[in-house]
């Protein structure tokens, strides 16, 4: 069974974060709170801990894990050729409950799964979750759930889902919703929402406005994220 830390509880904390990066950095996977919904974490560079967070999740390589940052300036390490209408995005929601695919950069050695080239990235405004990124480095991470079942918004729902398959969970108390981060594909000349979530369509309409045509900015459905 993994480690437990109460993050909200000063005297835990640290030694929570010091267990969790030694975790990461060992190639095992991590629950963490986010803004949205607890998220399943493992070192984006590390191949095989990708492998295990795809199967702690009971799934395959063709629903490849978004990766969160710590940083704004870390989209650019990670992705290329970023239109000014994503960036305008990123200024408004980061940190947030905003995913952005991108297209990847060309030279990163890490596998993600069937990503088609493209990383869908985002900087979540969770502290705990920030200072982890912060010692790690970019996270792979997936909601905290198995596949066909809600996502978790409290760590007890995570340990059970997932608990045989995770070193370390870092409990931040209830999650203030249920709802991912929304989804937004930034590939091509228009952006297209892939999932609703946090942020409503009608608030990106507003957001790109003066930005953009938004004639394709439509729900195409669930995708995986955190």
């Amino acid at each position: 069974m993994p480690t437990r830390y109460d993050t909200t509880d000063p005297a835990q904390l640290e030694s929570g974060l010091a267990a969790a990066t030694t975790a990461i950095r060992a190639g095992e996977l991590v629950v963490l709170p986010t803004d949205t919904v607890y998220g399943l974490a493992a070192d984006a560079f590390d191949q095989a801990a990708v492998r295990r967070l795809l199967d702690a999740k009971g799934r395959g390589r063709d629903m490849p894990p978004p990766v969160l940052v710590g940083s704004v300036a870390t989209l650019d390490a990670l992705g290329s050729a970023v239109p000014a209408w994503a960036r305008v995005l990123v200024e408004h929601y980061w940190p947030g409950p905003l995913t952005i695919v991108v297209r990847e950069q060309s030279s990163l050695q890490w596998d993600l799964g069937e990503t088609r080239g493209t990383v869908a990235v985002r900087m979540p405004h969770d502290p705990v979750a920030l200072e982890l990124l912060g010692r790690t480095g970019p996270l792979a991470v997936s909601s905290a759930n198995t596949t066909g079942q809600p996502a978790a918004t409290d760590a007890d729902r995570a340990a059970e889902m997932l608990g045989e398959s995770v070193a370390v969970v870092l409990d931040g108390g209830p999650t203030v919703d249920d709802r991912p981060s929304t989804i937004v594909d930034c590939t091509a000349g228009r952006p297209r929402v892939l999932r609703v979530g946090a942020v409503p369509v009608a608030e990106l309409r507003s957001v790109l406005a003066d930005q953009v045509s938004l004639d394709d900015l439509l729900d195409e459905g669930e995708q995986p994220g955190a």
